[in-house]
């Protein structure tokens, strides 16, 4: 099976990283590729980058903030995926 947009696989072994930096801030790349693809300036302001997990990424994968495939289209075009911290009203501690 190929992911939908010509990717042309059917799972991605992702590798996530949170930063120690940024609360909830965390980096996804290619398990393989690691941070080869991640501007240095990113990789500067992530800060120190701490192994969260290693996740078997299909189309069909719940995460709790993104949607798979778009984890996926990034990581295949940009080499990794940025996931920042909810915000809103409901996030910002504001009454």
């Amino acid at each position: 099976m190929a992911f939908p947009g010509g990717l042309g696989v059917s799972r991605l072994l992702c590798a996530v990283f949170r930063s120690r930096r940024n609360a909830d801030t965390y980096l996804f790349v290619d398990h393989q590729e690691g941070f080869a693809r991640v501007p240095d300036a990113l990789l500067r302001e992530f800060g120190t980058a701490e192994r969260a997990m290693t996740l078997a990424l299909t189309p069909e994968r719940k995460l709790a903030r993104a949607r798979a495939m778009d984890v996926i289209r990034a990581i295949s075009e940009q080499g990794f995926y940025l996931q920042m911290p909810p915000v809103g009203p409901e996030h910002s501690g504001a009454s």
